[in-house]
């Protein structure tokens, strides 16, 4: 990750806090929070890496995990910080530090671990294998994960809205259809990024000796009507409610998962 990247979180620290007030990015949580249910342990060590200001960690705590948070965005860590004392939770540790390098965190230590955003932001595809060995290292041998990713093949749909003059060359459509990265460059409001695709995410992961339990698609359904959401939400309420709800449900089925935004893999240790 670039001082491109860090130096975008510090300075929207309070927009990704205010994110998940938006009526996709909901849905997003909400499926996340799904799988945590589902897929991690009961109790015990929990480390959200690349944690941001601490929505996931907030969410743990409140569970009843013991959780630690790790970010390179020290404005977004100190806002954290703030909305945990607010809420009078507590975290382990909270630690300013890159996900490219954990060695401040004990090896077989968690029984859980989140990590929701690193592995769309580096570019270099070393350092992403790199990331998923050192997330296998801090795992226990029953450890589970959740890894995010950017899928470009949900992209391709969310940019008629999103980023549509990125359609007026053929030849960068195309090539949506493949993962993508975006060194030094902002797609709609959004920094250098990479994008995968299942396919090349599974590969990824496999490869650094991880099992794949499952994987979602953040959005289920509705990837793809941000703008038909925000109308949905304010003018029928109740329509929204039911369509979160089932969204988050429906997250894992294989006819959704494949076209939203985010994909979410549940992994293990082999």
């Amino acid at each position: 990750m670039s001082n491109i990247v860090k130096d975008f979180y510090n300075n929207h620290a309070n927009q990704e806090w205010n994110r998940m007030d938006d009526s996709l990015c909901k849905i997003e949580f909400a499926s996340t929070l799904q799988l945590i249910d589902k897929y991690f342990p009961k109790r015990g060590h929990v480390c959200d890496i690349g944690s941001g200001p601490g929505h996931y960690a907030i969410e743990l705590a409140r569970r009843g995990y013991q959780v630690t948070l790790i970010d390179f965005s020290e404005e977004e860590l100190k806002l954290a910080h703030t909305q945990l004392e607010h809420l009078e939770l507590q975290a382990q540790q909270i630690i300013i530090g890159d996900a490219r390098n954990l060695n401040k965190l004990v090896s077989g230590k968690f029984d859980a671990a989140l990590l929701m955003g690193p592995m769309y932001h580096v570019i270099d595809e070393a350092d992403r294998r790199q990331i998923l060995y050192q997330l296998k290292n801090i795992l226990n041998p029953q450890g589970v994960a959740i890894i995010a990713y950017l899928n470009s093949w949900g992209l391709i749909r969310t940019g008629i809205v999103d980023f549509p003059n990125w359609y007026k060359d053929i030849t960068k459509l195309r090539s949506m259809l493949n993962d993508q990265i975006f060194e030094g460059e902002t797609l709609s409001n959004f920094t250098e990024c990479y994008w995968s695709t299942p396919e090349a995410a599974l590969r990824e992961i496999k490869s650094a000796g991880l099992e794949v339990i499952s994987y979602a698609g953040a959005e289920s359904f509705a990837g793809g009507m941000h703008p038909l959401l925000d109308k949905l939400s304010s003018e029928n309420p109740e329509a929204y409610a039911n369509i979160l709800q089932v969204a988050a449900e429906t997250c894992e089925l294989s006819q959704y998962r494949d076209n939203t935004d985010h994909l979410h893999f549940v992994v293990q240790k082999h």
